[in-house]
């Protein structure tokens, strides 16, 4: 008795029709997978800029102390204005994404191009904005000196205002030496440009300036209060968020054991406060930067092939929705950012 044979036959493409999973494209799947493991690399990123900042809360910077400036705007102090706008416009660039998507799904060819063309726009400004906000980081505005122990010191007037170095550094000392690098040394031995005071032009112009005072980078709270030495005791310039001002015993105490002039920041030391603060901005900032200007280099490829005509001769923008997911985990992404590293 013969047996026979059944063919079995597969009725159209294996990523098609109803075998879809969720109803996804292999392109939308994929970018999904994509943003699923890039979220979780923010959020150890973030994780560890958390765990850092608890651990030496203490001497972390306060951001509105930190990111006052704002452009044309040179002297005058404006706390986190020019942050939230680059963030309402990166959120604006992620709504004319919608936009384009829209009417792509409508098959309207002029739209899509108009609101991909604001998109970029947007992303260009927000990529710029961040450029000059590392600009003012890595320059700084107020200058300060690390001690022999390593904190930080910075100086106020009578008022607890900040003052610059500038404003009363003694210039008439001549400064002690040259940058070393490598044509005046070993080849190993370089280091990074001079500040533009010395340490002891920073010191006798302290001591002629007898209205100035030290502040450190530990921020006032009735334990630190108690156990350091020569707290100021004006209870105004001592009050709540804000850092410990010295009295000027204490002020030229500390200073006498300066040991180097830190202006603007590095991935070595800051004139902010705790140097992990500079390493996770740099680092945090600038991989969702590269985010940022990666999808503004996919969304000019596809602008140009919307121009084109590529996707109208498909009958699909698919294309435009794939990289418009992108976009909103980039806009996703920075709310975090803006909310752990500027707001909290």
């Amino acid at each position: 008795m013969g047996s026979k044979g059944t063919a079995t036959t597969t009725v159209g493409k294996t990523w098609d029709g109803g075998n879809e999973p969720l109803g996804a494209s292999y392109g939308k799947l994929m970018m999904w997978f994509f943003i699923v493991s890039d979220a979780l690399t923010f959020s150890g990123f973030l994780a560890a800029y958390g765990f850092s900042r608890f651990k030496f809360i203490e001497t972390w910077p306060l951001a509105d102390e930190v990111f006052t400036h704002f452009p044309f705007a040179h002297g005058v102090s404006m706390p986190m204005y020019y942050v939230a706008l680059m963030t309402f416009i990166l959120i604006g660039s992620s709504v004319t994404m919608v936009l384009a998507v829209d009417a792509g799904h409508q098959m309207k060819q002029s739209k899509v191009a108009f609101y991909m063309f604001l998109t970029i726009i947007g992303g260009l400004i927000f990529v710029g904005s961040q450029a000059w906000e590392w600009k003012n980081f890595i320059k700084g505005e107020y200058g300060a000196v690390e001690s022999k122990g390593g904190s930080l010191l910075q100086f106020v007037d009578a008022t607890g205002k900040r003052v610059a170095l500038e404003e009363f550094a003694d210039t008439s000392i001549p400064k002690e030496r040259e940058q070393l690098t490598r044509s005046r040394g070993r080849w190993f031995m370089e280091e990074s440009s001079l500040p533009t005071y010395s340490l002891e032009q920073v010191q006798a112009g302290f001591k002629s300036h007898p209205d100035l005072l030290v502040r450190i980078e530990t921020i006032n709270s009735p334990e630190t209060l108690a156990t350091t030495k020569g707290v100021n005791e004006n209870p105004a310039l001592n009050s709540a968020k804000h850092k410990i001002i010295l009295s000027r015993a204490e002020s030229e105490r500390r200073l006498a054991e300066g040991k180097i002039v830190i202006e603007g920041a590095n991935l070595q030391r800051n004139e902010y406060g705790s140097k992990l603060f500079a390493d996770f901005f740099f680092f945090i900032t600038g991989f969702h930067g590269f985010h940022v200007f990666s999808g503004v280099i996919i969304n000019i490829i596809i602008f140009i092939n919307v121009l084109l005509g590529t996707y109208e001769k498909r009958r699909t923008y698919e294309m435009v929705e794939k990289v418009g997911l992108y976009w909103h985990f980039v806009d996703l992404v920075w709310v975090f950012v803006f909310t752990f590293f500027y707001l909290v």
